[in-house]
């Protein structure tokens, strides 16, 4: 504990030893530098020690009855509250292994008695300022800590609302969609925290990959803002041409999130699922899909999860050339494309976490548009 005495700052030394006089002499000696404090006995001593604000350094006697300084000083290391005090011993002892048992029990130093002032005072203000630099560069460290975990949080704010931005922007231009990237990016979450209860699964969905497949999902789609109006907003189905350049919005979407991983100067930032996502989410696991035809697990988890999700979505929601589908009848057809159009292991999942998807896709339902 360091008292302010105008500008200058009174650090406080507690004096742990049973006799009174040899008390008065080390008091007398500090008195006119540091606020001292005493204590003829362990247990007084160990209660001073843990008051708030704590002794800023403790010269702590060996011998003394019942608790001896070593027992004191074991209990003061142990305790959170006291284990950075700078302890001090005070000893008639000259031995070797009595200095070692005390400096293995956390002990900053030895002062042999009788005690001479000037050893006194010189070794109080080298550990004193030696425990001044460890508490600035503790607090340092502290703050660093903090500061890198408010950076973090804020560059996860950022990468989030940068995903739902630009997700947002490639669902305004197909009006049909309404709520379709926040329904995915939550089915994708539960989707995926369901698949990694699967062992062999874990290792490649540990908490950090569920949040980037939550933040990436949205992009899925954002291909789409270089598809002509007249077939992304085609009131209709599409002609086989048409459908030939609605794919392309999978290798367009790429491409984008590509450029910007360039701009970043890294293939592997945080865009890099999205960009995985908006390419393979079309391909199917008989090697049937686009653009590529990949087949099987070549096709990367997070396709192979938001392809399991996308088509949920586009099954319940309404489209001017088919109705919305049930819950159960999209679940069904879910099923049904296992091992053809779907991963068999995603499935399993989804169909697992059916129910919860459901709640998703009935709590960002699309209301109804009225002539």
């Amino acid at each position: 504990m360091a008292e302010q005495n105008g500008n200058v700052r009174i650090q406080t030394v507690l004096i742990v030893d049973d006799t009174p006089d040899n008390i008065a002499l080390i008091s007398s000696v500090l008195k006119d530098r540091y606020r001292v404090k005493a204590a003829t006995e362990g247990e007084k001593a160990l209660g001073i020690a843990s008051l708030d604000p704590p002794p800023d350094l403790i010269l702590l006697d060996v011998m003394m009855p019942g608790m001896d300084g070593y027992e004191v000083c074991r209990r003061l290391k142990e305790d959170p509250r006291t284990g950075d005090i700078p302890v001090i011993f005070l000893t008639a002892r000259s031995h070797e292994e009595d200095e070692q048992r005390g400096l293995e029990l956390g002990a900053v130093d030895y002062i042999s008695k009788p005690i001479s002032p000037a050893i006194l005072l010189t070794r109080v203000a080298t550990h004193l300022q030696l425990k001044g630099v460890r508490d600035f560069l503790k607090d340092k460290s502290d703050y660093l800590e903090q500061e890198v975990a408010r950076r973090t949080q804020e560059v996860g704010i950022v990468q989030d609302a940068t995903m739902v931005a630009l997700g947002s922007l490639a669902e305004t231009r197909d009006n049909e969609t309404g709520n379709h990237i926040r329904r995915t990016r939550h089915s994708m979450k539960i989707l995926s925290l369901r698949l990694r209860e699967e062992a062999r699964f874990a290792g490649a969905l540990p908490d950090a990959a569920v949040e980037l497949l939550y933040k990436s999902a949205p992009l899925h789609d954002i291909g789409k803002v270089g598809i002509p109006d007249r077939i992304l907003l085609k009131p209709g189905k599409l002609t086989p041409e048409e459908f030939e350049t609605m794919k392309t919005h999978t290798t367009l979407g790429r491409n984008a999130i590509l450029a910007a991983e360039r701009l970043i100067g890294s293939s592997n930032s945080f865009l890099r699922v999205a960009r995985e996502i908006a390419q393979t989410h079309h391909e199917r696991w008989d090697g049937r899909g686009y653009p590529d035809g990949t087949a099987g697990s070549d096709i990367v988890l997070p396709g192979r999860l938001m392809s399991v999700v996308d088509v949920y979505d586009a099954l319940i929601s309404r489209r001017v050339y088919k109705p919305s589908f049930p819950h159960d009848v999209a679940v069904a057809m879910i099923r049904e494309g296992a091992g053809t159009q779907f991963d068999p292991d995603v499935v399993a999942a989804f169909l697992e976490s059916a129910d919860e998807i459901k709640d998703v896709a009935e709590r960002f339902a699309d209301r109804e548009k009225h002539p």
